[in-house]
């Protein structure tokens, strides 16, 4: 999304009920929703499902965004919480059915990327961290993931800039040895 100004508009107006702006809004966003899931889930039609969850919530629930931040930092944690329930679903779904894996389909760890296992690393370990720590999740998703600034990132969270810093110092300490674990 290079240019802000015209998505902030078309947000805002499709938050007050225009269905035009609504149906570009989506078209527009579209490419860079799938981007940032890809940031997420490494397979690529997981992410291509989590942006599809993420469009829909955002048709749904774009009247409730009230401008007070920025468009773009409202979607990005649609997009951070569509994609950490996704990655939850698809880890129930392979508890609940171990799938045998066919020899043609096996991973080959040669050809495996590296970024991909340390998103799943990472997914792991904010699953952990909302089961151990939940107040320390929003602070690490705002700033290390969705890159936002500690000031909107503070205000994204509903916490104070100190008190923001704080848990992201302690997010970061519990979360560092279960990445480094791997």
């Amino acid at each position: 999304m290079q240019d802000q100004a015209p998505m902030e508009e078309f947000a805002r107006r499709a938050a007050a009920g225009d269905s035009a702006a609504l149906d570009r809004l989506l078209t527009e966003i579209r490419p860079e929703v799938v981007r940032r899931c890809a940031r997420f889930l490494p397979c690529r039609e997981d992410a291509e499902e989590a942006a599809q969850d993420v469009l829909l919530q955002v048709a749904r629930h774009l009247s409730g965004f009230q401008g007070r931040s920025r468009f773009g930092t409202w979607l990005y944690t649609v997009v951070a919480n569509c994609c950490r329930q996704k990655y939850r679903e698809l880890k129930r779904r392979a508890a609940e059915q171990p799938a045998a894996i066919e020899p043609a389909h096996a991973v080959d760890p040669r050809t495996t990327s590296v970024i991909a296992g340390s998103r799943v690393d990472l997914l792991e370990a904010l699953d952990r961290l909302e089961r151990e720590h939940p107040h320390l999740v929003a602070p690490l998703v705002y700033r290390d993931i969705c890159q936002l600034d500690y000031a909107e990132a503070s205000e994204r969270a509903g916490i104070p800039l100190g008190t923001f810093k704080s848990r992201l110092h302690e997010a970061r300490k519990q979360v560092r040895p279960w990445l480094t674990a791997s």
